[in-house]
């Protein structure tokens, strides 16, 4: 699978959320379990996150045109958001009916069968949510991470319920079912925190990782000498892109066509130690300084 594209894993997410929750519907269905209700029901959380990612990613991948001259993708931190709100949805759900059934107790049908298809459904999630996490990191998608982080919190969310179950078949206690069904509710609620969190992170145009401007570092250091420096160096990301600010400092009695080589040099390094980056590098001569930050330019 690690050949297929981004948008290919969001689909392959769409066909295993279908299937999973054919699976886990017809595991609440058999037991009468409100823990197994809950997995089900994030479930379809997953298959409605995985549909707007799909369509997010495939926004984020449109050139850039006339209304938006630097690219669409930033709509991947949408998807993040979007099922950041879906988490909380099914969250308040999940409590609503766990709620419910801790008042009025119920006994469990066919537990048996409940296992076997949650376990299978959890593994077909597994597998998927691994494959995906690695795309992810490799193409830098904010929102197949998202997708990929929902899904290990259902695998975690299914091996509670399975723990659950488990442990009423050997106690008889029914009042642990319920008491599954909520602290999965807020085990989800707090990956849904998280997901939304990151989104608006990401909107705000937060700074690169540390280690991929610690390699940005690295090649100016390369070209930094007595007639070169550089200053304001300022990072931001936005989906997959990656975007670098600074200014360049010559001599000023270097000829426009030294100073525009040099730049597209410095320019070409970068690009080459940090895939996805985009620079932009303003030429100053050695005695300017350009002021940022000034007070008066933010009245």
């Amino acid at each position: 699978m690690a050949s297929l594209s981004v948008s290919a894993y969001l689909k392959l997410s769409i066909g295993v959320a279908v299937a999973t929750i054919g699976l886990k519907t017809g595991a609440w269905w058999l037991t009468d379990s409100v823990s197994l209700l809950s997995d089900a029901i994030e479930s379809l959380v997953n298959l409605a996150g995985a549909m707007f990612a799909l369509t997010m990613v495939t926004l984020a991948a449109q050139p850039a045109d006339e209304d938006h001259p630097y690219g669409h993708h930033k709509a991947e931190y949408f998807s993040s958001g979007f099922e950041g709100v879906m988490i909380f949805a099914a969250a308040v759900a999940i409590l609503w009916a766990a709620g419910h059934r801790l008042l009025n107790p119920q006994p469990l049908e066919a537990p048996g069968w409940g296992l076997a298809l949650s376990v299978f459904s959890s593994a077909l999630n597994g597998v998927l949510a691994w494959a995906m996490m690695r795309k992810a990191r490799e193409h830098r998608s904010m929102a197949l991470e998202a997708d990929a982080r929902h899904l290990i919190t259902d695998v975690w969310t299914s091996v509670g319920v399975v723990v659950g179950l488990v442990a009423v078949m050997l106690t008889g206690w029914l009042w642990l079912d319920p008491v599954v069904a909520i602290a999965v509710a807020l085990n989800i609620l707090r990956e849904g925190a998280l997901l939304a969190w990151g989104a608006v992170d990401g909107l705000m145009d937060r700074a690169l990782e540390p280690e991929v401007r610690e390699e940005i570092d690295k090649v100016l250091e390369e070209f930094r000498h007595q007639a070169i420096r550089f200053d304001h160096v300022v990072t931001r990301r936005a989906g997959q892109r990656r975007f670098v600010d600074f200014h360049m400092h010559m001599p000023s009695s270097w000829t426009l066509g030294r100073a525009a080589a040099v730049r597209a040099s410095v320019e070409q390094a970068l690009m080459s130690a940090v895939p996805g980056l985009r620079a932009t590098i303003q030429l100053l001569p050695l005695d300017v300084e350009a002021h940022f930050d000034d007070p008066k330019d933010l009245l």
